[in-house]
């Protein structure tokens, strides 16, 4: 089986910042391309973030470049997804998966709430 574990997350003022992270079980994240997702009250869930497992430059869809950073640790076999400067336009369930396609079974995800 293969699943994805992850934390972080929680509510924050505008401006502040989060980390999530990512910790997959039954495959690697070094051998993998893996990236964020999020789906805001009542929209459909995109992909906002995606690391290739090659040379290929990470993936960030527009609204999050500059704010968002995926990092790799290869050693714990875990993704981060590093979000500063948040607006309350980030609040939102997070989840990481496969990616660009994501293939795995959606968990519960990580909510980030940010709100003044």
């Amino acid at each position: 089986q293969v699943w994805v574990v992850q934390s972080g997350g929680g509510s924050v003022q505008p401006g502040e910042s989060l980390t999530l992270s990512c910790k997959p079980s039954g495959f690697l994240v070094e051998d993998s391309a893996i990236g964020w997702f999020r789906q805001a009250p009542g929209k459909e869930r995109e992909g906002i973030a995606c690391s290739s497992n090659d040379n290929s430059p990470t993936f960030y869809e527009e609204l999050v470049k500059g704010r968002f950073t995926i990092s790799r640790v290869n050693a714990e076999n875990t993704m981060s997804l590093q979000m500063n400067n948040l607006g309350i336009s980030d609040t939102a369930t997070y989840y990481c998966n496969r990616s660009p396609v994501p293939t795995l079974p959606w968990g519960p995800g990580t909510q980030v709430i940010v709100s003044s």
